[in-house]
């Protein structure tokens, strides 16, 4: 990725248009705080940020074409992205472009279609000021915790627990205890044929989380390991003729 990763940031954009706590958390919105973030560190040749009630949802053939690595936040609204545009998501993850899953994107569309599960779990949210999350690193040597502490200690979150209804991931990178006792798998990382899919569970639209220096640092971490592998000759499926003769 010499010439740099370009990024879509796809956000819902609901809360920011209906709950004042969230604009007054995020004046840019969630996905153009994660967007300003993501413009500022090396590496990143360009990001875009989309909305629901954007055209195609935010989701053309012109965006997708020009996006290596795409984010996904979203909660109220998984049943309006159109069955198609997941489809075209997933479609991109599969032949190489990597994909951020969110908080509580792990309902998403494109998510659970590259799952193939329903990805539920526990949840709970403990009053306005949440409880205590530490996200525990358990795999120091995966790119995606470079440069953290040994945990990221969250004062205000939701609680997310086990079980969580996902396929196992091929790396486990994260693990997150809340205040309440509960425990869950909240960094995964899974290889989807040519792309990449992180999932990382922090980001509840009530507080600051985005705002949190080593949550952002996870993210851009997250993109840079989920950019394309660009091989030299591309990959071919399909019928293939064989390279030494056959008797």
């Amino acid at each position: 990725m010499a010439a740099g990763i370009r990024v879509t940031v796809w956000n819902e954009g609901i809360h920011e248009k209906e709950m004042p706590r969230c604009q007054e958390i995020y004046p840019l919105g969630m996905g153009g705080t994660i967007g300003a973030y993501l413009r500022q560190q090396p590496g990143i040749a360009s990001v875009h940020c989309s909305q629901l009630d954007d055209p195609e949802q935010g989701l053309s053939d012109e965006i997708l074409d020009n996006t290596d690595v795409m984010t996904w936040w979203g909660h109220k609204a998984h049943d309006q992205v159109t069955d198609e545009n997941a489809r075209r998501v997933q479609e991109r993850v599969l032949k190489g472009m990597g994909l951020i899953v969110l908080h509580s994107g792990h309902y998403s569309k494109p998510f659970t279609s590259l799952m193939g599960t329903r990805c539920n779990l526990k949840w709970r949210e403990h009053g306005e000021h949440g409880e205590k999350e530490r996200i525990w690193v358990v795999d120091p040597a995966h790119p995606i915790v470079e440069g953290l502490p040994e945990y990221i200690e969250l004062p205000n979150t939701e609680m997310y627990g086990e079980p969580f209804g996902i396929p196992q991931p091929d790396q486990l990178v994260f693990i997150s205890w809340f205040q309440g006792g509960e425990v869950f798998r909240s960094g995964c990382c899974w290889h989807k044929e040519a792309g990449r899919v992180f999932y990382f569970k922090p980001g509840h639209e009530s507080f600051p989380i985005y705002h949190n220096e080593y949550v952002m640092k996870v993210i851009y971490n997250a993109v840079k390991w989920a950019a394309p592998v660009r091989m030299a000759n591309g990959y071919t499926q399909g019928n293939y003729q064989p390279l030494e003769k056959l008797d």
